[in-house]
């Protein structure tokens, strides 16, 4: 299966608010990466502080990261900062967050490795806190940020209160380079979510109310009354709380004169522990127990396309739908059920992380046809019918692999919505997940077969004057022919997963579209065979005997396979008809 792509996401926060020239030098040095994508700089005056936000592929925004972080170090002076944020360095924090196919941990040790690397290349000295903490204590970042930028010294030369890594010149009583740098906190978190509820009051006090009902931190337990009665303190003089429904959340109530409504403001810290949807209905359920409606919500800044997804198949699933329908009809689900369009239209374009990453590298692209994916069906063929190589026979197999679990899937999604098998309606939903998952691996593959032959072609137009050039292009021809005959192999055993799903959809499935099944299987079958043909004429071209015979024998074996599940499950079909 293809793997998601990695992304993270980093905000920095630097020592300038406001001169914007400064803040233009770190950003243009963040921006020099290539696969960045720079989403937002918001600087303070009265903080005299910038917040930055850019998002790529982690090894792109670790490197964008330190760039940044190094241009702070020559055009800030922390000798002479002021501002009423508290702040210990030029790059003050530097936290990593994982947005889609990378988990915490792994970004925390990205953090670490960034930390050190800044340590000993930019001579900045740099705490791990949050999640890349090394010790309990330093998880949070009050206790590394302590006396600020004034306990400096002090920091850097006190047993116990040193950074974790520190530069060499430190180490060796040299403080010159890092009176100037500061210190940075450098780690990683979860992503942070802003969400506003829309609520069908103008009252502050109730929205408040519904607030503290559902944050973590709760509301003050009180003696007597719950609203005027004094609060209840326990034997340290502390106030005794009474905590909330949400773990991970913090919230207040406000009025919002934009709108003329009241909302329930909610940061959303921990987004495994509470996710959106279910942050929406329990904010629903308390705002129904005081007499009020959640009319819709407002997404504050970016998300992650699974908190979206995530949402969609949520709310599918509460009514017994399909969960493996095409992205765009979930989204589309969790838009309308959260009411993301209450006060304004919601376009996922503009609000999801991927997306606009994926519209940002269409932008930049110079490529004259783009993906082969994105053209229409009469472009493909057309694109297919020229004189052109590629696309070709390994891309034509893969698209017929594509089209064979959507078959599959849509037999599989009929069957989910037939009335008199409400009771089955997850069995089929959990086959058709399969069928997008599997329909969305063969889509990929079919740029990557045009990609793959593109790759040979390049091979070939290297330089052949010197043995040594001879010898690099023999070698990088073998590399590409090698891949080209990898992929289509990676085509048949994607399409040999859809003989599985058209296999259960004709025995199982709505009967009425056991045909479609039937079409689904002879689809898979070309796909299988067609690659297999790509296969063996790309390994006819390998010099290394023993890796192209072992790639055809298990290309003759899916074959076989395929054959022998077609005979199968078409004969199911045509008993069937």
């Amino acid at each position: 299966m293809t793997k998601e792509k990695q992304i993270i996401e980093c905000v920095p926060n630097f020592s300038e608010g406001r001169d914007m020239s400064v803040i233009k030098q770190i950003t243009d040095a963040i921006e020099s990466v290539e696969g960045v994508k720079l989403l937002d700089v918001d600087p303070g005056e009265a903080t005299n502080r910038t917040v930055v936000t850019f998002v790529g592929e982690p090894e792109a925004v670790v490197e964008a990261a330190f760039r940044g972080a190094k241009k702070a170090t020559e055009v800030i002076d922390m000798r002479k900062h002021h501002g009423a944020h508290p702040r210990m360095g030029a790059t003050d924090v530097l936290p990593l967050i994982p947005v889609a196919g990378i988990t915490l941990e792994e970004c925390a040790e990205l953090a670490r490795t960034l930390a050190a690397r800044m340590a000993r290349e930019a001579g900045i000295p740099c705490y791990a806190y949050e999640a890349s903490a090394f010790t309990p204590e330093r998880k949070n970042l009050a206790v590394c940020r302590a006396g600020e930028y004034e306990a400096l010294v002090e920091k850097l030369t006190t047993p116990g209160k040193q950074p974790d890594f520190m530069p060499e010149a430190v180490k060796q009583g040299d403080l010159e380079h890092a009176l100037k740098t500061g210190c940075t906190a450098v780690g990683a978190r979860d992503f942070l979510i802003a969400v506003n509820y829309n609520l069908n009051t103008t009252s502050t006090r109730r929205a408040n109310a519904i607030a503290f009902d559902v944050r973590e931190k709760g509301r003050p337990k009180r003696e007597g009354n719950p609203i005027t009665g004094t609060p209840m303190k326990d034997a340290d003089g502390k106030p005794i709380m009474i905590p909330g429904t949400l773990k991970g959340t913090k919230a207040i109530g406000w009025f919002i004169d934009e709108y003329g409504i009241a909302q329930v403001s909610m940061n959303i810290t921990n987004i495994n522990q509470s996710p959106l949807h279910v942050c929406f209905d329990e904010v629903c359920r308390c705002a129904q127990l005081r007499g009020i409606r959640v009319t819709g919500t407002e997404i504050v800044g970016l998300v992650p396309k699974k908190v979206l997804i995530d949402a969609g198949k949520y709310f599918l699933e509460k009514q017994h739908r399909s969960t493996g329908i095409p992205e765009e009809d979930i989204l589309n689900i969790a838009i309308h059920s959260m009411g993301l369009d209450d006060l304004k239209p919601f376009n996922p374009r503009e609000k999801v992380i991927e997306y606009l990453m994926e519209d940002a590298s269409k932008t930049s692209s110079t490529s004259k046809s783009g993906k082969l994916v994105d053209l229409t069906v009469k472009g493909f063929a057309e694109e297919t019918s020229r004189e052109s190589p590629a696309p070709g026979g390994g891309t034509i197999s893969a698209y017929m692999g594509a089209l064979g679990a959507a078959l599959g899937t849509m037999v599989a999604n009929l069957s989910s919505h037939k009335p008199g098998w409400d009771d089955r309606w997850k069995e089929f939903s959990d086959w058709a997940d399969k069928g997008q998952a599997v329909m969305r691996e063969l889509l990929h593959l079919v740029d990557e077969d045009t990609e793959a032959f593109n790759r040979i072609m390049a091979a070939f137009g290297l330089p052949k004057k010197t043995d040594e050039d001879k010898a690099a292009r023999s070698a990088a021809i073998q590399a590409a022919t090698l891949y080209a005959t990898q992929v289509p192999l990676h085509t048949m055993q994607a399409s040999y997963k859809v003989f599985d799903i058209c296999r259960a959809m004709a025995a199982e499935g709505n009967p009425n579209s056991v045909s479609d099944a039937g079409v689904g299987v002879l689809a898979a079958r070309a796909a299988v065979l067609g690659a297999g043909l790509n296969v063996k004429i790309n390994a006819g071209s390998l010099k290394d005997r023993e890796v192209a015979d072992k790639l055809v024998a298990e290309a003759n074996e899916l074959i076989a396979k395929a054959n022998a599940a077609e005979q199968e499950i078409m004969a199911i079909v045509e008993s069937k008809l």
